[in-house]
């Protein structure tokens, strides 16, 4: 057997890579996101509204901005609590650098941070800094303004206070996808505009405006629904006729799981295939 055969069939503690930090993400990000296509770069925005909602969830934010630039970025920012920016006891660094750099890292796992959550099934902040060339946060908690920036997930601003915010409170994300990572990395308005609808819609209350910046007459849509998903199941039949005034709105609560079930009848078009 050859000396490159006994490499190749060697199968050692030696063979056993151990990636730390972020590097998994940047290594294989398809296991993180699904695909470095339109859907993981659209993906990356989701993350960071997700984080939004949550806070609209607990009661803490009823405002959530996403601006595509014309630099190629998109910037997200809300009203809510602001990322906590003391030192966190496990991992001595402060806490937002250790959600921003740590997998895993949050406020959704048990531990009291929210009792509620809509964004558990992604996969947090941190992937969206370690597939981002740049990303610069900025938090607004407790009468200051912090600001902390990233290249490629690593850190090359530390957390520096720089000014005060009054009352004001929130956080917000500006990243730029890497070009090394996505095939493509420029946001598609109409996509977002679909998915950023359906958040308004479901979440009753919560204004969510998308801008389009990169225009010189930049395109602004100004999303905000009281009626829930009555309002949403109307929206989505809107070019069709009811044949029942309203929607049939039915909602429930058992051993702590809210249930929300909308029914609306219409009659059949053309394009249903049933005509």
């Amino acid at each position: 057997m050859s000396d490159a055969s006994k490499v190749q069939n060697a199968y050692g503690a030696e063979q056993i890579q151990v990636l730390e930090g972020l590097e998994p993400v940047r290594k294989r990000p398809g296991m993180y996101i699904g695909t470095t296509g339109p859907r993981g770069l659209h993906h990356l925005v989701y993350e960071v509204v997700d984080n939004s909602v949550d806070e609209a969830l607990a009661g803490h934010c009823d405002r959530i901005l996403v601006t595509l630039g014309e630099d190629g970025s998109a910037s997200i920012s809300d009203n809510g609590r602001g990322i906590p920016t003391d030192v966190h006891p496990r991992t001595g660094k402060s806490a937002l650098e250790t959600v921003l750099t740590v997998l895993h890292a949050g406020g959704k796992f048990g531990a009291g941070g929210y009792k509620v959550s809509g964004g558990l099934h992604g996969v947090g902040v941190s992937v969206v800094n370690a597939l981002s060339s740049e990303l610069l946060l900025t938090i607004k908690r407790n009468g200051k303004t912090h600001e902390m920036a990233f290249k490629h997930g690593d850190t090359v601003k530390a957390l520096a206070e720089t000014g005060e915010c009054g009352d004001e409170s929130g956080t917000m994300v500006t990243f730029m996808p890497s070009k090394k990572t996505f095939t493509q990395t420029e946001f598609d308005f109409q996509i977002l505009e679909h998915r950023l609808r359906e958040l308004a819609f479901l979440n009753t209350g919560v204004r969510i405006v998308l801008t389009d910046a990169r225009k010189p007459d930049p395109d602004v849509i100004d999303m905000q629904y009281e009626g829930g998903i009555a309002a949403f199941v109307e929206y989505i039949d809107r070019t069709k006729t009811a044949l029942i005034n309203s929607p049939i709105d039915v909602q429930g609560e058992k051993d702590g799981i809210t249930v929300s079930l909308c029914l609306l009848y219409t009659s059949p078009s053309p394009r249903d295939g049933l005509l």
